[in-house]
């Protein structure tokens, strides 16, 4: 678990410059913030700075202090915590982890919170622990694309990952790859590159996505194509979600059964890959941000929550970076198909959440009874 103080972002703030370059830094602060992890927060000099959004309709106040924790990527945090600091004067202290290592931390500390806010993580988990959060819907949730507000009254999804196919165009030749059906092509047979559903979270979205795009989670048809494509894939499971994406980029798989922020930042690299959004349907899942229940600093958790919603904050991260914003009309960069341009399909997340077990269970009958022949 590692602790990062305002100083660090500071100073990453100073490499960087200005906000719009802030996540040109990427990993560069990354090292700064490491190096000094074990440091203490430090009290902001701002003082109390008038701090509200446009959207917001808050009257929350600048200054003070903020604990995060987050397991989000560096260049995520890098464009959004040293912003932050410097909009609205607030010291934060932030603490990386995983997901399930910060919830677990969130468990034990439920009747002294330590943390006021929780920036990023999976919906589902989230939806399952809603002891732990705080009710809260910013006013910028009316920005957001319908699918994805906040529905539920204590979830803010604020960034999204859909599943896509990545495709290595060096060896692609004329086979045609627009969709799940391809895939079941002869030819790709041991050239498909995929996670374990039952390991990776991104497999397990793949499973459940094309699940629901082939008739749906119950439907006997779309079973019989879970089983046809592993059949495909003929037993060669990738021991992580990086081993899918980077396999095809290296030339080991034709293609892969990925997730698009990394997919899209090897296109923007000049890898030999394309992205392909399923024809019969792509489905993007919000990551999360939730408050506290029983935060120390309240106001400053409402204002960060309003900030990552924020027109501001949502286009750096669309146009910098390699995640796709929740925000309507969000600038995103070219690496990135419109919104508009793909046929999204909404992930049921409340039941997917509660038939996980089966769901899995069910992939690993049909994938243990392949290896077995």
């Amino acid at each position: 678990m590692k602790k990062i103080s305002r100083r660090s972002f500071l100073s990453a703030a100073a490499v960087c410059g200005a906000a719009a370059a802030l996540t040109a830094c990427g990993g560069s602060s990354a090292s700064s913030a490491a190096a000094s992890s074990a440091a203490p927060a430090s009290s902001s000099s701002a003082g109390s700075t008038a701090a509200s959004t446009a959207a917001s309709g808050t009257a929350a106040q600048g200054g003070g202090d903020i604990v995060i924790y987050s397991p989000n990527s560096e260049g995520l945090l890098n464009a959004t915590i040293p912003l932050f600091e410097e909009k609205y004067g607030v010291n934060v202290e932030l603490i990386q982890a995983g997901t399930g290592e910060l919830v677990k931390r969130i468990q034990s500390e439920k009747n002294d919170p330590y943390a006021d806010v929780l920036f990023g993580g999976s919906w589902s988990l989230m939806y399952t622990n809603e002891d732990l959060w705080e009710p809260y819907v910013s006013a910028n949730d009316g920005n957001v694309i319908d699918a994805y507000k906040n529905k539920c009254g204590f979830i803010t999804g604020n960034v999204l990952d859909g599943s896509v196919l990545i495709v290595n165009t060096d060896l692609i030749g004329d086979i045609k790859i627009e969709g799940y059906e391809d895939l079941l092509n002869p030819a790709l047979k041991g050239k498909i590159a995929t996670a374990d559903p039952a390991n990776s979270s991104s497999a397990f979205a793949h499973l459940t996505n094309m699940l629901l795009a082939m008739g749906g989670y119950e439907d006997d048809k779309a079973w019989q194509y879970v089983h046809d494509l592993f059949e495909n894939v003929d037993g060669k499971i990738c021991e992580s979600s990086s081993g899918v994406y980077k396999g095809v980029a290296d030339g080991e798989y034709v293609v892969g059964l990925s997730y698009e922020d990394p997919c899209a930042q090897l296109v923007l690299d000049g890898a030999p890959v394309k992205i392909v959004y399923m024809k019969e349907g792509t489905v993007f899942l919000p990551a999360s941000a939730t408050i506290i229940k029983g935060a120390k600093n309240m106001d400053n958790a409402k204002l960060f929550i309003d900030f990552i919603l924020s027109e501001e904050v949502q286009n750096i991260w669309g146009s910098t970076l390699t995640n796709r914003p929740v925000m309507k009309d969000a600038a995103t960069n070219d690496a990135m198909t419109p919104m508009a341009d793909i046929n999204v399909i909404e992930e049921d997340i409340p039941y997917v959440s509660a038939h996980k077990a089966e769901l899995v269970d069910k992939y690993t009958e049909i994938f243990t009874d392949l290896q077995s022949k």
